[in-house]
């Protein structure tokens, strides 16, 4: 019994380094390359979020930017008689509001009861070491004083 079981060893050995010769593996340069092409892969995932990250940043800029616009303008279109002025003003977060009113189209309006005037309203800010600003514009019609 000794020499079958000494035979099945030997048949074990046999077929064992006949797989060590036969068996196909990785060589280390096949898994250097499959993780350059990894590494590369997830730079590129991450670099793409990271451009979106930004984007979405720099549209919340704009939204609250065209917010304030908004707000401002509405208050100047509620004055009944608007008057011809430029102001500047600075909020707590830091976005810069100027507006300007000024009468426009005198040529087209002269011979009317009424005058155009035109409002401006532009918001400024600072984004990293860009300036950014957003302007609207609008007409209003108002009454002339006789």
């Amino acid at each position: 019994m000794k020499q079958g079981h000494r035979a099945s060893v030997t048949g074990r050995q046999g077929r064992r380094s006949s797989f060590l010769n036969t068996a196909t593996g990785f060589t280390l340069i096949e898994i250097l390359v499959a993780i350059s092409i990894l590494g590369i892969a997830v730079t590129v995932v991450l670099q793409l979020f990271s451009a979106n990250l930004k984007a979405i940043s720099v549209s919340g800029d704009y939204t609250t930017a065209a917010t304030k616009a908004q707000v401002k303008m509405r208050e100047l279109l509620d004055e009944e008689k608007p008057v011809e002025q430029s102001l500047g003003e600075v909020t707590d977060d830091g976005y810069q509001i100027d507006t300007s009113i000024a009468e426009t189209l005198q040529e087209r309006t002269e011979n009317l009861q009424v005058k155009m005037m035109e409002i401006a309203v532009t918001v400024h800010w600072v984004k990293g070491i860009k300036e950014r600003s957003l302007t609207i514009r609008t007409l209003k019609t108002v009454k002339k004083e006789i």
